[in-house]
């Protein structure tokens, strides 16, 4: 099957450089209602047979006007949230949002005993999100869009693609409604397909500015 990963669209939260995981979390900016107004046409004649969502509100945002357009109604699943931020929460300092995201590609690079400071580490991670992917498997769909989140979606990507190239998820944005595509099953594993790291709308829609943790390079937030 095919799996294509989305990132929301834009909130307030990217636009202030929070990290922002807890739930309900926020709804979505002026800007974010029109790159997911973007979707539908973007993934035109693509084949898509259901959408998943995490529990999220910016999800669930992010995604209607596709469902609405397909005539679906998305399944939600916690285990596709964001990567927990736990003592870091809504901090938007530079060195909060670099521990935050090397803390979560080691876990893409293998290092699945590092915890993010009072929240989960790398096997919880991975568990509940790939929980999350065997249950939209288990629909039988050929095709699915899984709207999630900016860091779940790297992560994930690099630590269970088996040809995905490590350092490049890391040194590759993923700006609101990026999308990467895999392909394969939970069973034989999956195959990395593509990146698009800009707005799937365009790159009119693109609102990346430079604090946006969760959607930057490293070397983006060591800077």
């Amino acid at each position: 099957m095919r799996l294509l990963l989305i990132r929301h669209g834009q909130t307030p939260s990217n636009v202030k450089g929070l990290l922002d995981s807890d739930a309900p979390g926020p709804g979505l900016t002026d800007l974010g209602l029109r790159q997911a107004a973007a979707i539908p046409e973007a993934l035109m004649g693509q084949p898509i047979d259901g959408i998943a969502v995490s529990t999220l509100v910016r999800t669930h945002l992010t995604a209607a006007p596709l469902a609405r357009e397909l005539g679906m109604t998305p399944i939600e699943l916690d285990g596709l949230r964001e990567v927990r931020s736990g003592e870091l929460e809504m901090a938007s300092d530079r060195d909060s949002h670099l521990i935050y995201m090397s803390t979560a590609l080691a876990w893409g690079a293998g290092d699945l005993e590092k915890r993010m400071p009072g929240s989960e580490d790398g096997n919880e991670f991975f568990a509940r999100f790939d929980g999350a992917v065997a249950e939209i498997a288990a629909k039988g769909w050929e095709t699915a869009a899984i709207v999630s989140h900016g860091a779940a979606i790297r992560v994930w990507v690099a630590g269970r693609a088996a040809d995905a190239d490590r350092e490049l998820i890391a040194e590759t944005p993923l700006s609101n409604t990026g999308l990467i595509e895999v392909e394969g099953d939970p069973e034989s594993g999956w195959r990395f397909i593509a990146w698009v790291d800009g707005p799937l709308g365009g790159a009119h829609l693109d609102s990346r500015h430079g604090e946006d943790p969760t959607g930057e390079t490293l070397e983006e937030i060591a800077d």
